[in-house]
């Protein structure tokens, strides 16, 4: 990931061209994104100018608030070591530049460094206060409805909120910031907010780990935005409060 993920579309490279291009897209599409792959979503609705129109945004296990963890090959000893050993040069050039999830790496004990040297996250949720840009807000508040599925049970993801776009306060891994309290949302950094307000976000929680979604839910949360139904007609998951 050479500049960072953010090079996506300000390279003008394939994806920007291809979506551009696909005729069956001009009068607009949806987007499923999986894990890592929701940021990249994102990526095209707020920095690819010129593009159609995406009309809704489904989220399956999306580190939209960050991680606080890499995501590698387990919780045995041996990954656990190289954890540790990755997350002390996270934010170096070298691994930014090499490393995919080092691009939304967000440790709440090192805010500064992540600001500074982080290359995706800041920008993608505009979190830099001497570089925010009103147009990936507009862009992404151009979305008919944003669903933002969680796993209830998810282990890669730290924590499993940030589906949500709900994290850790800065400087500290608890207690667990509720989306609505973060200052992306109060603030409205890139739009959730004055979507929220308008009914157009939907918060589904689902069983399962990382992506372990039943084709029930599959049909039940996912499917019919697929297929354009109305949203008022679609359910939405009952376990869901503020706290």
């Amino acid at each position: 990931m050479e500049h960072g993920i953010h090079g996506l579309c300000l390279s003008k490279n394939r994806l920007q061209l291809s979506v551009k291009e696909m005729k069956e897209l001009q009068k607009g599409y949806n987007i499923v994104g999986l894990s890592q792959g929701n940021l990249i979503g994102r990526g095209v609705i707020e920095f690819c100018d010129g593009g159609p129109r995406v009309k809704n945004f489904i989220s399956l296990g999306g580190p939209h608030a960050g991680t606080a963890s890499v995501p590698l090959c387990g919780t045995g000893p041996w990954c656990i070591i190289a954890d540790n050993l990755i997350k002390s040069h996270i934010y170096s050039d070298y691994v930014q530049a090499h490393l995919a999830p080092s691009g939304y790496l967000k440790l709440p004990n090192a805010m500064s460094e992540y600001l500074s040297k982080c290359r995706f996250l800041p920008k993608l949720n505009n979190e830099l206060p001497d570089e925010r840009n009103t147009t990936y807000k507009q862009r992404f508040t151009s979305l008919q409805n944003l669903v933002l599925i969680m796993f209830e049970h998810d282990t890669v993801l730290i924590p499993k909120e940030t589906a949500w776009f709900g994290y850790y306060p800065d400087g500290a891994f608890k207690p667990i910031v509720p989306p609505n309290q973060t200052q992306l949302y109060t603030e409205d950094w890139i739009g959730l907010r004055t979507l929220d307000e308008a009914g157009k976000v939907k918060f589904i929680s689902v069983s399962g780990n990382h992506l372990g979604i039943s084709k029930r839910d599959m049909k039940t949360y996912v499917v019919p935005y697929l297929e354009g139904k109305k949203s008022d007609t679609i359910p939405t998951s009952t376990t869901f409060q503020w706290n």
